[in-house]
């Protein structure tokens, strides 16, 4: 058995002390009783196990991830407490031990769910879990209708408005004296700048485009408070520069006019609006009108390009445009000072439509395929350990299900007792899958065929194999060499990719290439 121990001292002056180390040793002391493997130890010093939210509780976070990974048996605490002193956290942390057959084991209250019948007894508890979750999404969104209703906002508090109330550590604070309308206040600069947003695009002659260059240079950033990615691939959040979208989202906010939205919803707010609820409409009109054009474009609505929503920029990652001109040329573009997080290196930067998509072709008919290359791909999906548990736990449950049906024949159930049998061990069998096998052996087809599918595609076609396959086509626009490189969507990553593509200089004007993500 695998075992780890979650240490934890709630006080900065007891990491100082024994605290710590008394808990490891008394953890590996268990372990060497029990004939168990110790494999980790998750320290947590000077963090509270009382507070509802377990986000300054890294460790904590960080065992129940690796849990459903399956990367150990059985979890060792010192106290319980030392697990959680939340009931709610408690209930929820073991639910998600129980559901990947992990067990947890105190050591000073003798309380042991590492046994079948501790497994049981922990599975119960996630039921219970359940139940307060689902009563209280119930609660919750009755709450939040009411609160609609009175006019107040819901989730996230736009740019150009701050509320009224600050919160640290479940307490709320008064920030302003009286409290604002709505419980939000106007910031003064932000809402002039957002009143000009809206002036401007009704007036015509501006794009979302151009109103987010001119919001980055006005020095203005986003309240972004969800990860995105960088220019270096990872994932931050913070503020972030305007874009088209951002932009783009602003205008379509009703809550600037003095509106909050419950679903579907649009309710009278009671918050101070930004702008009169004319020139919102106004500026809808524009949005609609506009939809899908630009002045640099020909007046053609819909165009097909290959790399249409999956052309990236190699220097930034983000997106590109891609447009064809008056004169018939086809290009993906960088969207230029309109990014993000910040002025793109490439920025400005184009490549012809025809020099990628003359690669892409080029690419998919290298692919080759050895003769057991699928089997092999299949086979070394079907050997990873989440994988193999549950095509064991397929075969106990079939099992079970043999053997109940020859106690029916026998006589030792009655026909209620054994159709109430049958229909939990079927409902066990229903859950026991792996998609990611299925969409890899769907994946697998799809490599084996892509390249005679291609051969008579037409672009739309060849458009809807390649979204099939990729989530991304990353571009040189600097020295407009094409493609650098391919990101498979998730069911190809499970497959050896080296042992299929050949990679191609892509003509004159190609470079090597690389596929991201594929496994080892």
């Amino acid at each position: 058995m695998r075992a780890v121990g979650y240490l934890r001292v709630s006080s900065e002056s007891q990491v100082d002390g024994n605290s710590l180390a008394a808990q490891e040793r008394l953890f590996y002391e268990l372990c060497k009783s029990r004939d168990w493997q110790p494999v980790a130890v998750y320290r947590e010093e000077g963090k509270s196990a009382h507070s509802e939210s377990i986000k300054n509780r890294p460790a904590f976070r960080q065992i129940l991830e690796d849990a459903t990974k399956r990367k150990f048996d059985n979890v060792v605490v010192h106290t319980l407490d030392r697990w959680s002193r939340n009931l709610r956290i408690t209930l929820e942390s073991l639910k998600t031990l129980a559901q990947h057959d992990v067990g947890l084991v105190s050591i000073t209250e003798n309380i042991d769910y590492s046994t079948a019948q501790g497994k049981l007894f922990t599975q119960m508890l996630g039921s219970f879990a359940e139940y307060f979750s689902e009563s209280l999404a119930t609660h919750v969104k009755k709450g939040q209708g009411e609160r609609a209703r009175s006019g107040r906002h819901l989730g996230g508090i736009p740019f150009a408005y701050l509320s009224c109330w600050s919160g640290k550590d479940g307490q709320r604070i008064l920030q302003c004296d009286p409290e604002h309308p709505g419980g939000v206040h106007i910031v003064e600069d932000e809402g002039s700048v957002v009143a000009e947003m809206f002036r401007r695009y009704a007036g015509g002659g501006t794009t979302t485009a151009d109103l987010a260059i001119w919001m980055n240079q006005q020095g203005f950033r986003t309240r972004n408070t969800k990860r995105l990615p960088t220019g270096s691939g990872n994932e931050r959040a913070g503020p972030r520069y305007f874009t088209n979208a951002s932009t783009r989202n602003i205008l379509h906010n009703r809550f600037y006019a003095g509106s909050v939205r419950h679903g579907k919803d649009h309710l009278p707010g009671d918050h101070d609006p930004v702008i009169s609820t004319e020139l919102f409409e106004a500026v809808q009109i524009a949005l609609a009108k506009n939809s899908g054009r630009s002045a640099t474009v020909g007046r053609r609505k819909t165009r097909t390009y290959l790399l249409k929503g999956l052309a990236r920029c190699a220097d930034c990652g983000m997106n590109l445009w891609a447009q064809t001109y008056k004169n018939g040329r086809s290009y993906y573009r960088e969207q230029r000072a309109s990014r993000s997080h910040g002025i793109c290196p490439a920025h400005g930067g184009s490549i012809p439509c025809e020099i990628p998509d003359q690669q892409v072709g080029e690419i998919v008919s290298s692919i080759k395929l050895p003769k057991d290359w699928e089997k092999r791909a299949l086979e070394k999906i079907e050997a990873q350990d989440e994988v193999a548990r549950v095509i064991a736990e397929r075969e106990r449950v079939k099992e079970r299900l043999k053997r109940l049906g020859v106690a029916f024949v026998d006589g030792l159930y009655d026909e209620a007792e054994y159709r109430r049998q049958k229909a939990t061990l079927m409902a066990q069998l229903e859950v026991l899958v792996i998609s990611e096998v299925d969409n890899a052996k769907e994946a697998c087809r799809l490599i084996r065929d892509l390249p005679r599918l291609w051969t008579t595609a037409t672009l739309p076609d060849k458009h809807r194999l390649l979204t099939s396959v990729l989530d991304g086509v990353y571009l040189d626009l600097k020295n407009r060499h094409g493609i650098i490189s391919l990101k498979p969507k998730a069911p190809f990553e499970l497959l050896n990719i080296d042992d299929v593509l050949v990679a191609t200089s892509g003509g004159e004007n190609g470079g090597a290439f690389c596929w991201i993500g594929a496994v080892d």
